[in-house]
């Protein structure tokens, strides 16, 4: 059996394999002095790729496709850019000292990424929700992270010392000139991407890595694994275990308060729960440069794998239930028929 079919049968997500597997091998061969400023370089280079790939990806009618959801997309992007962030902050109000400051950081910054949209749309798909709002609160979410983001992190970093006075610039040149780019080149190569995904998945995947590694060297000369210890990462997954299950929790809440229907509920559960790691590792080395990343994205890169369990999990608990009404519905059915 080969070892990507192992993986599978144990419900094991590989590419987190691969990323676990560049932080041990940037703990145990870093780069150094100019082999370092290579791969910084190397890395802005492949995340301004992925971000014009992504623009030119990237169909913005999509984001605007579902007007008459706009009270759906209103609770995904309140969920993603406002409950988030409130509960980081509340969080570290109330427990200041269970963790460092820096991972306190890369927890506010987590909290101000923007949703996923492959697993948002894969996970609503599974539950038998509402794809297309899905697609578009994603898309939304994604478009409007561009600038929210920033803004947000500046707003919430700057007074901890996390968020640089260049960092606007900095996301101008690096991320968001790429992506306009890519949005302008969309006519010429959006339909070859459309054709060729593997491409984009590449890059998309290959980029993160080199991030991963470059981000940990740099931490690793830094010694980052002398700053955080066997308790500090238990409680890091604590943390960000509350935090996915307070944020699934109110916005299963606010949808039926609110009366959505159970495929919109579905949507805005699956979709306002989310935080990109594609997008995330790319903005921590841009917003953040300077201070020690590698530390920083720990509760990101725990988070992303904590999300995925439990929402697959959720997901098919919302179908099951889905089979199962059907089957009432069926029988119900034939009685009256008879």
């Amino acid at each position: 059996m080969n070892p990507g079919m192992l993986l599978s049968r144990l419900n094991v997500d590989a590419y987190m394999v691969a990323i676990v597997g560049m932080v041990g091998l940037a703990t145990v061969l870093p780069v150094h002095g100019s082999g370092l400023v290579a791969a910084g370089y190397a890395t802005k280079a492949a995340i301004a790729l992925l971000f014009f790939l992504h623009g030119a990806k990237l169909e913005p009618r999509e984001a605007l496709a579902g007007a008459r959801h706009w009270k759906l997309h209103a609770a995904v992007l309140l969920s993603t850019f406002v409950l988030f962030p409130l509960l980081g902050l509340t969080a570290r109000a109330v427990a200041p000292g269970l963790l460092t400051p820096v991972l306190w950081t890369g927890l506010m910054l987590l909290c101000v990424l923007p949703s996923t949209v492959q697993s948002s749309i894969a996970f609503t798909s599974i539950a038998r929700g509402n794809v297309s709002a899905a697609l578009c609160a994603a898309t939304a979410s994604n478009l409007l992270g561009m600038a929210l983001t920033p803004l947000l992190a500046g707003f919430l970093l700057r007074a901890h010392g996390g968020f640089s006075a260049d960092a606007a610039l900095d996301i101008a040149v690096q991320l968001l000139l790429p992506f306009l780019a890519g949005q302008l080149a969309r006519p010429w190569i959006g339909g070859w991407l459309a054709d060729h995904r593997a491409v984009l998945g590449l890059v998309d995947r290959g980029s993160i890595l080199l991030v991963v590694y470059a981000a940990f060297s740099d931490g690793v000369t830094q010694g980052i694994w002398h700053q955080v210890d066997g308790f500090q990462v238990a409680s890091l997954l604590v943390v960000d275990a509350a935090l996915l299950a307070a944020v699934l929790g109110a916005t299963t809440l606010a949808s039926r308060v609110l009366g959505f229907s159970r495929a919109d509920e579905i949507a805005i559960v699956f979709c306002g729960s989310k935080k990109s790691l594609a997008s995330g590792l790319p903005m921590a080395t841009v917003l953040l440069a300077g201070q020690p990343v590698g530390l920083i994205v720990l509760p990101l890169m725990l988070f992303h794998q904590i999300q995925l369990m439990a929402c697959a999990a959720l997901a098919r608990r919302y179908a099951a239930g889905a089979a199962q009404a059907e089957a009432t519905g069926l029988g119900r059915s034939v009685a009256k028929a008879h």
